[in-house]
């Protein structure tokens, strides 16, 4: 294995970190509006990621870094044929952020009904974009011989994408609702579970339906296994929370997420980008990739730097790993 395709893993990697971190962000921002009853008990929501949310974001900066270094021709041509959407999400990520800051900084009705409502469409939106994007990177799309895209946004809007960003929707909602489960008590913790039910129904039809599809036009025996490992990471996720079992729930839900994403990484390998125009104009691991000096100094600094972010990141979650309730809340008029 070369340098190029050691870190086509490690950007899988990340991307699988980011997706399953914030995808329970993105779930809890959208149960703002379908969970919670009132205002304390969208306190109480928020509260369940108020202190790990912004740390879970790093992942992307380190994902979009790690692509710009690793492979410039790659982020190029994503970044711009891509850009719309990219700076749709990168706008809900900063509504989202200022949201959860300002939100209780003034006590008047109007304004925390609107910043709620910014974090429930802020969370909504990059969850359904992020399916779609990595739907039409599978897919491929309209690259030319001089590796850029020349087609346009409507383009992006087809129906293997569009089912993408259906089920990373559905199944961020899911998650979410099995995280609030897990750090919650009393009556919100029993609405997360059933909620979850539902959600997860939907999210298992729309999942299964995407990744057959995936399959049946990219797939090999690689990814039929990370496809089956999905699947069943998904039922199990299911059975657990009927069990009461939140915790179990949580992991398998979040091993759906990681089996998923990496099927597709399996499924685009060696491309990065595939053309829709004519394979031979495809995006590859070889030809988008750094200098080989690039690469090693990379695997150096991330060989360094790595462990000590994933041990920071896992005593957050440890020090904030009890749960909350209404109770919880020392003024509910926020």
């Amino acid at each position: 294995m070369q340098l190029h395709d050691v870190w086509f893993v490690l950007i899988a990697v990340l991307w699988i970190g980011y997706f399953f971190l914030e995808g329970f962000d993105f779930g809890v921002g959208i149960l703002t509006k379908l969970l919670a009853r009132n205002r304390t008990e969208k306190r109480v929501l928020i509260n369940t990621i108020g202190p790990v949310w912004d740390g879970n974001e790093v992942w992307l900066l380190t994902a979009g870094g790690a692509t710009f270094a690793a492979f410039p021709e790659w982020y190029a041509t994503l970044f711009s044929g891509f850009y719309l959407p990219l700076l749709i999400i990168l706008v809900c990520l900063i509504v989202r952020g200022v949201a959860f800051e300002y939100r209780a900084k003034r006590p008047e009705e109007n304004w925390q009904r609107n910043w709620e409502n910014a974090i429930f469409w802020a969370s909504l939106i990059p969850a359904l974009l992020w399916g779609v994007a990595f739907g039409n990177i599978v897919r491929g799309v309209k690259i030319d011989a001089h590796k850029e895209y020349v087609g346009n946004f409507w383009d992006l809007l087809n129906p293997y994408a569009i089912l993408g960003g259906l089920v990373t929707l559905t199944l961020f909602t899911f998650h979410g609702a099995v995280f609030v489960a897990l750090k919650t008590l009393g009556d919100i913790r029993e609405r997360a579970r059933k909620l979850a039910t539902l959600v997860g129904l939907l999210t298992a039809v729309l999942a299964l339906g995407f990744l057959v599809w995936t399959q049946i036009d990219n797939g090999d025996g690689k990814s039929l296994i990370a496809m089956i490992v999905a699947v069943a990471a998904l039922v199990a996720a299911l059975g657990a929370n009927l069990a009461g079992r939140e915790g179990w729930s949580f992991a398998f839900s979040g091993i759906t997420i990681i089996a998923a994403v990496a099927m597709l990484f399996l499924t685009l390998f060696p491309n990065v980008m595939p053309s829709s125009l004519n394979p031979a104009w495809s995006l590859t691991v070889t030809n988008a990739s750094s200098t080989p000096y690039t690469l090693t100094i990379m695997t150096w600094c991330a060989g360094i730097a790595t462990p000590v972010v994933l041990l920071y990141q896992s005593w957050t979650y440890w020090v904030f790993r009890k749960r909350i309730g209404t109770q919880s809340i020392a003024d509910a008029a926020h």
